[in-house]
């Protein structure tokens, strides 16, 4: 079975959560949330560098369990339904979306303390993804005691960092940007076009 990952990226406060949580309803599949919500929400918002390499981790094996759990509903579905769609899943392929993945610890780690742990270089090097939904920050921003930067110069140069890494890097992506439904139907588009 083949699945297809697909990530969203960008600052804080840009609907990447809400995006992912859509998508998954879209086409009847899992998404991954980001772990650093837990995790700061249990240890608090005065994290380290350190901690920053903990959440990375958590994200990994996040990412990892949510994987597997979609691999054993999809082989269950394999074994309970013929080789034809089903909703909007398959018996043979299915999509994953992810809130969040190395690329962004690396722009936390960079910006919060300008340097970043070689572990989380190295997973942003060698994981695949299939397609990245930018977010662009032109939502409005959203306060919560997790949230650091509510600048909007800070969130646009954060946006900056995020798109620059996009065009150097070889996985397909898309820039998201307007309202909420504007986001949904622009993903949408760009997923259908990858998985024609």
């Amino acid at each position: 079975m083949s699945v297809k990952k697909i990530v969203a990226i960008g600052p804080e406060s840009t609907g990447k959560s809400t995006l992912c949580l859509q998508l998954a309803e879209h086409y009847q599949t899992l998404w991954c949330p980001e772990y650093a919500r837990e995790y700061l929400e249990k240890h608090g918002r005065d994290y380290t560098y350190d901690d920053l390499l903990t959440i990375a981790r958590g994200q990994v094996d996040l990412e990892q369990a949510t994987s597997y759990e979609l691999l054993a509903m999809s082989k269950i579905q394999q074994d309970s339904q013929p080789a034809y769609r089903t909703g909007r899943l398959t018996a043979n392929s299915s999509m994953l979306f992810i809130d969040t993945d190395m690329y962004v610890m690396k722009v936390w780690c960079e910006f919060a303390f300008g340097k970043c742990h070689s572990w989380i270089l190295n997973q942003a090097a060698t994981k695949k993804y299939d397609l990245y939904l930018l977010c662009n920050p032109d939502l409005p921003w959203i306060a919560d005691e997790l949230r650091e930067y509510p600048d909007g110069a800070i969130r646009k140069k954060l946006y900056h960092f995020y798109k620059d890494i996009m065009v150097n890097q070889s996985v397909p992506w898309v820039d998201i940007s307007g309202g909420y439904e504007e986001r949904l139907k622009a993903a949408i588009n760009a997923i259908d076009d990858l998985v024609k």
